[in-house]
């Protein structure tokens, strides 16, 4: 798609004729402004000085801050919002941001559920550059590939496979608007990922640019870096401007189910009897859903607060929304599917009914969350509808859950309507694939995901530390049935609870190095061990390597051995 090594920055050009406007540098965003339009990049609004910036500017800003928790005016904001239309102008970004002294916030899809795509909190200025432009996939049938640029959805990414081909398909998440490109980043987890693997499992290329900005490929970045951006994180190693990815085979028919469980409570009958059935039928999933063959996934949501799904209830009314919905992809035919289904899972009572056959790219439509009566094109519609405010945590199981605490769960799930979890099957190829093979380690012994999530709309925001309270207090109370030494997370469902970096705002002149700050690689290690485990170290080599003076980073990010100084660790 592009030269490797084509374009590096023009500083000293550019060191010139800032001499000749001084006093722009007194002003960040005058001093990016003319940078940009140097390099004959326009497509950009700066931090508004009228009514009518205003508008534009935060028109733009918010359009892709998906998680509004991170939309608030009292959250600090970007000195400019920069739209790149080529990796020429991709490259020159990043040479004006860093001409300019501005940290770099890179966004593609806006889902990060922290929003570190979208503000710096720690007191620094910054630019978001958003991808959403450079959005292009180009699908090679011949050698079973597609270049994704980073910018592009998974949406978009589905509809370009599915338009060259109706027998390919990728390997990655449900939602439509979530960027390609930190979503492969972080590793890439979907309904495919037991019979194929991870989205990041399945790149065989990817053009890459650095703080210097070159343009690599993978032989220019070399292995380790390679290795590290596969699963690494976003935005923490430089910036994808394209992924090469290797296409799957799927079959032209294939089978999903939606159908959610929820026992009443008929006159006199408390909660008692209704945990009771809900809690089998997730201790049953959770002895049944990593075991199943790889071309069955199985995922399980309970709680109160679930998404709009299709149901099918065990009986007419009930005191108490809590249930457990069972979403079933199947790569083959309904026929087969049921077989199975009745053999190792009767206990769920799905009926012929409830199973739909359909294509490869109509099941994507079918889990995407799009509204009713959505067709395939509606993939494209880069924007989320419905946004809402959450929170979210992660966890991994590696032994099964007992029934205590199965009912603990739900007992705590009780109290908070808007609050659920999401448990996502491991096993099949996830566990062949070592843990080692890219920057992702979850793999063998691992039998399924915990997200904890709880949302509200604007009107409930008044309770914004309730609900964070409880969801905390969930995470803490499930310790003794989940992963531990250390307790694992997923970095795609990145949690700022762990532990964040912050700048201490010391004196220019000031060279002192206090000894609780002076080793911001073991301050890191506190998320990156339970975000990577034994990968974390190789991550910091590659880091060392790509990025020495830590140009991209953000409030979570992977730090470079040479950063040790002026940083202290916040968590919760």
């Amino acid at each position: 798609m592009a030269e490797r090594n084509r374009y590096t920055i023009q500083s000293p050009l550019l060191f010139i004729l800032c001499l000749l406007v001084p006093c722009l540098a007194e002003f960040p965003a005058d001093q990016i402004t003319f940078c940009l339009t140097l390099h004959h990049i326009n497509n950009f609004t700066t931090f508004p000085n009228t009514e009518n910036e205003s508008a534009a500017y935060y028109k733009l800003l918010n359009f892709s801050i998906q998680n509004l928790r991170f939309a608030d005016p009292a959250l600090p904001k970007p000195v400019a919002i920069i739209l790149p239309e080529s990796v020429e102008q991709l490259v020159n970004s990043v040479s004006c941001s860093r001409q300019g002294l501005l940290e770099i916030r890179v966004r593609s899809g806006g889902h990060s559920y922290e929003g570190t795509s979208s503000v710096a909190v720690d007191g620094a200025l910054f630019v978001i550059i958003d991808m959403m432009n450079l959005n292009g996939v180009s699908v090679d049938l011949e050698t079973e590939t597609a270049w994704v640029e980073g910018g592009a959805t998974l949406g978009e990414t589905y509809h370009a496979i599915a338009q060259a081909s109706n027998l390919h398909g990728f390997s990655a998440g449900s939602c439509p608007t979530v960027g390609a490109g930190g979503h492969i980043a972080g590793g890439g987890f979907g309904l495919m990922s037991r019979k194929y693997g991870l989205a990041a499992d399945n790149v065989v290329d990817a053009l890459l640019v650095d703080a210097n900005g070159q343009l690599l490929d993978r032989q220019g970045m070399g292995e380790d870096v390679f290795w590290a951006i596969r699963g690494g994180g976003g935005g923490v190693f430089g910036i994808v401007y394209a992924w090469k990815i290797q296409l799957l085979n799927v079959p032209q028919v294939v089978t999903a189910f939606v159908v959610s469980r929820a026992a009443s409570a008929a006159a006199g009958v408390g909660n008692e009897i209704f945990n009771h059935n809900v809690a089998k039928l997730v201790d049953k999933w959770q002895h049944i859903a990593p075991y199943l063959e790889d071309d069955f996934y199985i995922s399980c949501f309970v709680g109160g607060g679930l998404p709009e799904v299709k149901t099918t209830t065990v009986t007419a009314t009930s005191s108490t929304n809590i249930s457990a919905t069972f979403k079933g992809f199947y790569l083959g035919p309904r026929s087969s599917a049921m077989s199975i289904l009745n053999k190792v899972f009767p206990d769920l009572g799905v009926a012929e009914e409830d199973c739909a056959e359909m294509s490869w790219i109509e099941s994507i439509v079918f889990f995407s969350g799009l509204s009713k009566g959505s067709s395939v094109s509606d993939l494209r519609n880069r924007y989320l509808q419905g946004k809402g405010f959450f929170k979210g945590k992660s966890d991994y199981v590696r032994t099964p859950i007992s029934y205590r605490g199965i009912r603990a769960a739900l007992e705590i799930l009780e109290e908070e309507p808007k609050g659920y979890v999401i448990l996502d099957p491991y096993g099949g190829v996830m566990h062949d694939i070592s843990s080692e093979a890219i920057a992702f380690p979850h793999r063998k012994g691992n039998l399924f995901t915990i997200q904890y999530l709880v949302e509200w709309k604007e009107e409930d925001n008044h309770k914004i530390n309730d609900y964070i309270e409880w969801i905390r207090r969930f995470h803490n109370a499930m310790t003794e049935y989940v992963s531990w030494g250390p307790r694992a997370a997923y970095i795609n469902y990145v949690d700022l609870d762990l532990g964040v970096m912050m700048r201490q705002q010391f004196p220019l002149n000031n060279n002192l190095v206090k000894d609780d700050e002076s080793d911001a690689v073991e301050i890191a290690r506190n998320w990156g061990e339970k975000y990577f485990l034994n990968n974390y170290d190789r991550l910091v080599r590659a880091k060392t390597l790509i990025d020495p003076t830590n140009v991209f980073r953000n409030q979570q990010g992977i730090p470079p051995m040479s950063s040790s100084s002026s940083l202290v660790v916040l968590d919760h």
